[in-house]
């Protein structure tokens, strides 16, 4: 893998070309289009807008096992879908999605080298409980990494995205654009870890607890979290899995938007994340920072890690 990395992050993304012969920069235009159309609908879910025909919109929340599922998820999962199946077909594409996913039957990587991954509505629990903090996340990968990707907080009116080795930008409804940059911290105590407020556990807490970075900020999504980094509000995101995981469509599309800001996210070890391996659980020990003292930090993580594990 380390091979095949090296050689996309030398590629000239002007002249970047899927197998069809699409170019990286039109499928960047439909993306955007794309994030706002979801941001959309998720907002007429969340704030309650009735139909076209005037009949209540009901978000019929299933609890699953892996967390809750409503309405507005299938229908932003239905749309992004329908549209991008449309666009690119099946031939040279392939598409992930929690919905996708369980439909297989089966794990195993989708066969195309190029890959869709879609999470619809990333932070179901901040939707259904009115914080505002829950995302669209929309990631094309190539050969299991990400080569540009979309993420929308329809709250905030805000859609982050990047293009491999394009820089990251964000996006207001009015349709300007601005580079990202993650935060010039570079000392472990000044930085601060964007945290959930829920999905803690002991472990967890007590990792956090001996951390030299001691400021914390809470917010809820994935995507929402990164986008606390390289609005430059927080510094460190930590993904911890016990007996489940985040699951690829969580990290693909808010990986990329941090590091084309200048940030890292990696294993504790330094690996990067990859993703379509046909295990959609992104396990172990997961950083992503602000760059400035990335090893430092997964050193600090990871020994402190084995002092609890010991313990």
């Amino acid at each position: 893998m380390g091979g095949e990395r090296s050689r996309w992050e030398t590629v000239n993304v002007a002249e970047l070309q899927t197998t069809d012969g699409t170019s990286i920069s039109d499928i960047l235009a439909i993306a955007r289009t794309l994030g706002w159309g979801a941001s959309k609908i998720l907002r007429s879910y969340y704030f309650d807008e009735p139909h076209a025909d005037g009949t209540e919109r009901e978000l019929n929340i299933q609890d699953k096992k892996d967390g809750p599922v409503t309405a507005a998820d299938l229908a932003v999962n239905r749309y992004i879908l329908d549209r991008l199946e449309t666009a690119f077909g099946h031939e040279n594409f392939g598409y992930l999605s929690e919905e996708t996913y369980k439909a297989k039957g089966k794990p195993e990587p989708i066969p195309q080298d190029w890959v869709w991954i879609i999470d619809p509505l990333d932070g179901t629990r901040d939707f259904i409980d009115k914080t505002g903090e829950f995302a669209f996340h929309l990631a094309l990968t190539h050969k299991g990494r990400p080569v540009l990707t979309v993420v929308a907080c329809p709250a905030l009116e805000k859609l982050y995205y990047a293009v491999l080795n394009g820089g990251a930008y964000v996006e207001t409804s009015d349709g300007e654009s601005t580079p990202l940059k993650v935060s010039q911290r570079s000392q472990l105590e000044d930085l601060t870890v964007v945290v959930s407020r829920t999905h803690r556990d002991d472990r967890f807490n007590k990792l956090l607890q001996q951390l030299s970075c001691q400021n914390q900020l809470a917010v809820g999504s994935v995507g929402g979290k990164i986008g606390a980094i390289v609005d430059q509000r927080a510094d460190v995101y930590i993904s911890l899995s016990g007996k489940s995981a985040p699951k690829d469509w969580d990290m693909a599309a808010p990986e990329l938007i941090l590091t084309e800001a200048g940030g890292r996210f990696t294993h504790a070890d330094g690996s990067p994340l990859t993703y379509n391996t046909g295990d959609v659980n992104q396990w172990g020990c997961l950083i992503a920072s602000n760059g400035h003292c990335h090893d430092e930090l997964c050193a600090e993580i990871s020994q402190t890690l084995a002092a609890i594990d010991q313990g």
